[in-house]
């Protein structure tokens, strides 16, 4: 059962991702992009910190002294999907989801878990990349026909 927990997690993020995608869509109308993009941040990072004593012990301080370089850098990371998916479903739509998740997996996976990370990958994790890869040529030549 607990090989089926990373599934789990990752569905709470898909549909959690599916609202923002949507929420992001449905921001066309607003002056500001950024504007809407900040808020939105911030209703998550209140959320994150009503939820965040449920995870464990919610020392601020030490959080910040022990891992301020990590928070920087997720934080401008987090900007720049923000930022990111504002625009691009903004002016493209969600069908473009593809887009960003394919050079998710090559920026994540390849890039920060093998790279940086020096974690494993085996044939299967280099079939989906290769996959997925495919994914992005074929969306790009179905737009190219619409």
């Amino acid at each position: 059962m607990h090989h089926l927990l990373p599934i789990v997690y990752a569905a709470i993020a898909a549909i959690g991702n599916a609202m923002f995608a949507l929420g992001q869509k449905k921001s066309v109308g607003c002056e500001n992009g950024l504007l809407f993009v900040g808020l939105s941040a911030l209703l998550a990072a209140l959320l994150a910190f009503l939820c965040a004593p449920l995870m464990g012990a919610f020392d601020l301080g030490q959080a910040v002294k022990g891992h301020g370089q990590s928070i920087m850098l997720s934080g401008c990371g987090l900007f720049l999907t923000y930022l990111g998916f504002n625009i691009l479903y903004a002016r493209y739509g969600a069908s473009q989801y593809v887009l960003y998740a394919v050079l998710s997996i090559i920026t994540t996976t390849i890039v920060v878990g093998v790279l940086f990370l020096k974690e494993p990958i085996n044939i299967y994790h280099k079939l989906a990349i290769i996959v997925s890869l495919a994914a992005v040529i074929l969306f790009s030549i179905g737009q190219a026909k619409i």
